[in-house]
């Protein structure tokens, strides 16, 4: 019986083990040159030959891939390459996740900027692009705290200018992400992380994007429901309330009037099932905030995008996305769902990350990426957490990435 890839210290060639797996499932003999399109498989055998590839290879395709490669050669050469690339990058295989839900507390990461030289001047840096656009310094309040950041209009700078301090900060120590994930306002953030977006235009789409919302008529809101989404749906049974968010099992956030939602709320609790409001001011990620798209567009008409560079998730698609990220992107990002369980489980299946980092105001999404990982899943931390972290948790961090710790130089752009 020929060994499994990854039972022990023998590993088969992949064109031979792919040649003999598919031959048996079409019952002929298939050659390198072979199309796929050629080889008889139906569906059930397709999922079959996946299946081993996942068991023998490791988590290196999603189905449809398959058609992607002209032959069973290529094929085979891919899970070369993609296996060779898991052997190299074996020991640390870091991924961003770049939180964006929630209003930030005002001085959240005070104890960073306090003691930490490289994350101050990537506040700095951030802060430059994003003054013009808000008319205040974002560092002074993440300094100095005060109400200013629970305002619709700067909670999303505010919470951009941490995600991109945070993660540039990391970048900046030798951490190289295999891929992004950003959810909410920390799309933005994850795009100028993986060179999709500069600075500069990503900044002026997160002011943009707390403007136009804050122009919004109020009693609008969100509610997180312990249930999957068509379970809460049905529970709800109100018109104008939708699916903001699914961030993994059993943990959806609804979308809608405050009026409806409360009616929604007293209606899941006669079913058992637990919801809270959160602290926003708009049905975020909704139909509700189409109003805002035409000014949206209007502002935003010229952002240059490019593709990113670095494997981007889209929680606007639940997969990973290869195109710039133009307004058409962000312009439909405020009023479709959050994917963010989808884009978070394709990401670890495909990129394999050994470790996912959260970089955020404060620690929201690692308990569902835990999940979603499961007990074999990466190792899943933030870097912050709150006002009470400090470099203490960069170190941590960084520590447990394999990276250098911070100069307190300048930084490299």
């Amino acid at each position: 019986m020929e060994a499994s890839p990854r039972g022990g210290p023998y590993e088969p060639d992949p064109l031979h083990w792919l040649i003999r797996r598919i031959s048996g499932y079409a019952s002929r003999e298939i050659g390198p040159q072979t199309p796929l399109a050629e080889c008889g498989l139906d569906s059930v055998a397709m999922l079959g030959l996946f299946g081993e590839i996942e068991e023998g290879f490791g988590p290196l395709l999603d189905p449809e891939d398959f058609w992607v490669y002209p032959s069973v050669g290529a094929l085979a050469h891919q899970l070369a390459a993609r296996r060779a690339r898991r052997d190299a990058d074996r020991r640390i295989r870091p991924a961003f996740v770049l939180g964006g839900p929630g209003g930030p507390h005002p001085a959240v990461t005070a104890g960073l900027h306090r003691g930490s030289a490289a994350y101050r001047t990537c506040l700095d840096r951030v802060d430059e692009a994003l003054r013009p656009h808000v008319g205040c310094s974002v560092a002074a309040l993440l300094r100095d705290g005060g109400p200013g950041p629970h305002r619709a209009a700067l909670a999303p700078p505010v919470t951009f200018a941490v995600g991109y301090a945070l993660a540039r900060t990391l970048l900046d120590a030798g951490v190289r992400p295999v891929a992004v994930v950003g959810h909410g306002t920390g799309e933005l953030a994850a795009a100028v992380i993986a060179g999709a977006l500069p600075l500069a235009e990503a900044a002026a789409l997160a002011a943009l994007s707390g403007g136009c919302a804050q122009r919004l008529p109020g009693g609008g809101g969100m509610l997180a429901v312990c249930a999957d989404p068509d379970e809460a749906l049905a529970a709800a049974a109100e018109p104008g309330v939708h699916v903001g968010a699914v961030n993994a099992a059993r943990a959806v956030v609804l979308s809608g009037r405050l009026d409806a939602l409360a009616r929604t709320r007293d209606a899941l609790s006669a079913e058992g099932v637990a919801s809270r409001l959160l602290p926003t001011g708009h049905a975020y990620h909704s139909p509700l905030m189409a109003p805002a798209v035409p000014r949206l567009r209007a502002l935003a008409s010229g952002t240059v995008s490019e593709r990113p560079r670095t494997a981007y998730y889209s929680t606007v698609y639940g997969c990973r996305w290869a195109e710039p990220l133009g307004v058409d992107y962000w312009a439909a990002q405020v009023t479709s769902p959050v994917r963010f369980a989808e884009a978070v489980r394709r990401m670890l299946r495909r990129e394999a990350p050994t470790h996912v980092v959260e970089i955020a105001p404060k620690a929201v999404l690692t308990p569902y990426v835990r999940r979603i990982g499961g007990a074999a899943g990466p190792s899943c931390f933030p870097v912050c957490d709150g006002p009470g972290s400090g470099t203490a948790d960069l170190a941590g961090t960084l520590s447990a990435l394999d990276a250098r710790p911070v100069a307190d130089g300048a930084v490299r752009w």
